[in-house]
């Protein structure tokens, strides 16, 4: 039986997530989308499938936070064992019926000047897509703390959202484990090497990155939080969406509540 439908591209896009993490690692990550692409469509050629269009590669990449290295130097990372994992609860499903009820976060890496670099924290809310809570700082270690704190300090008493996150170092340490049951919130995170589980806040990335951080050049740290201050505000306020009637984020918000 043929699927069709949402089932259908969902199975797609996984397939081609994994063709292009394949990829990407075979090459040491110096193809960008277009050479992503053009290799991916020969191969589907010789196997007599439909060519797909570099749009959607290009949007499964930013989703995946792959891009071309050239001109850069590989980072090292050692990996340390985690205090604790949780099970992937959210399952993809990235609709909510109202406010603070599944949030997704997650930390993405910027530069400034000559090559420094910056981390960027936050929580997205499924409902409206709206940023939550956010954080910029020179180091990644405590950034998911000053992430978490203030925005479960302004939820209700009686308001517990589910937390979304990847298996990343910052989000497996026994202390926001406490965090989060302390404010009876039940945690969630991507399976190892799914970065579509995190679908909302990595796309919120590529937007950021294609709106404001890729058009400018920041030569400070503070020249760079400016321009992310003002465009979340942008965003939140005034950033129309069509799958929010036209609204923004806050704006879809205020109108069904």
């Amino acid at each position: 039986m043929k699927l069709i439908g949402p089932v259908a591209r969902e199975l797609e896009n996984e397939q081609l997530v994994e063709s292009i993490q394949h990829l990407y690692r075979q090459v040491d990550g110096i193809y960008g989308y277009r050479r992503i692409t053009m290799t991916i469509n020969r191969k589907r050629e010789k196997e007599g499938l439909e060519k797909v269009n570099k749009k959607q590669i290009y949007r499964l990449m930013q989703i995946c936070d792959l891009e071309a290295v050239i001109r850069r130097r590989p980072k090292k990372y050692r990996k340390g064992k985690p205090n604790y994992v949780a099970e992937n609860v959210l399952a993809r499903e990235f609709t909510s019926e109202k406010p603070n009820q599944k949030w997704c976060t997650d930390v993405t890496e910027s530069k400034y000047g000559n090559g420094k670099e910056a981390y960027l924290s936050a929580i997205i809310d499924h409902y409206d897509k709206s940023i939550v809570s956010y954080i910029l700082g020179h180091y990644n270690n405590n950034l998911v703390f000053k992430t978490i704190r203030p925005a479960i300090n302004q939820l209700s008493k009686d308001v517990s959202p589910l937390l979304h996150s990847d298996r990343g170092y910052q989000y497996t340490p026994k202390e926001f484990k406490r965090i989060m049951e302390k404010a009876e919130m039940v945690h969630s995170m991507s399976r190892v090497g799914r970065c579509i589980d995190n679908g909302p806040i990595e796309a919120f990335w590529g937007t950021l990155k294609i709106e404001k951080y890729y058009l400018h050049k920041f030569d400070s740290l503070e020249a760079l939080k400016h321009a992310i201050d003002t465009y979340i505000l942008f965003y939140n306020n005034e950033r129309y969406q069509e799958t929010l009637n036209g609204l923004s984020p806050l704006g879809y918000r205020v109108q069904t509540a």
